[in-house]
């Protein structure tokens, strides 16, 4: 836990990503458990996973779309950085992916239905959270990926339709 000068309950400063986009090194397990600085709600990613699969084992939410979402962020961030294993883990750890890809981009309103879908959904916004943190301006790219994936998410429906019951192939 952080402790304050007296008089003070709250510092700000750079954000992990912010860090990492100047080479800093990260301690994961402060990633991990919450120990950085952040947006109420994204920062303990422990916290988040045990959120996440909870609503699986409810069955409120399939695996699909966080299991891409992240394994895709996790592998395209490796490629970028070189093989660095410890860096990559450190850029998914950090921000609002936990929260994104199991609370935001799971709503079932604005998520594809079928499984197929649900997994090019979770890739698509995985390469688009990576090409915004790496090549845009904007150091967090997981609201922006989520929207524009809602956007392409009729098309996608379209693509990889459901076979009805009884329906003749």
């Amino acid at each position: 836990a952080a402790v304050f000068p007296k008089g003070l309950d709250a510092t700000s400063g750079a954000t992990p990503l912010a860090e990492l986009a100047q080479d800093k090194t990260l301690n994961l397990m402060d990633l991990f458990l919450g120990k950085c600085g952040g947006a109420l709600g994204e920062t303990c990613a422990l916290a988040l996973l045990i959120g996440g699969v909870y609503l699986i084992v409810r069955k409120v939410i399939t695996w699909h779309i966080p299991v891409a979402f992240i394994g895709t962020t996790f592998l395209f961030t490796l490629a970028l950085e070189g093989g660095n294993f410890e860096t990559a883990l450190a850029w998914v750890l950090s921000c609002g992916l936990m929260i994104g890809a199991f609370f935001m981009a799971t709503d079932y309103v604005t998520s594809p239905s079928t499984v197929k879908g649900k997994l090019i959904f979770g890739i698509g916004a995985g390469v688009i959270t990576v090409l915004i943190r790496f090549f845009g301006g904007y150091p967090e790219g997981v609201s922006f990926a989520i929207l524009l994936m809602n956007i392409v998410n009729p098309y996608i429906d379209s693509l990889t339709p459901r076979k009805l019951f009884g329906g003749k192939k």
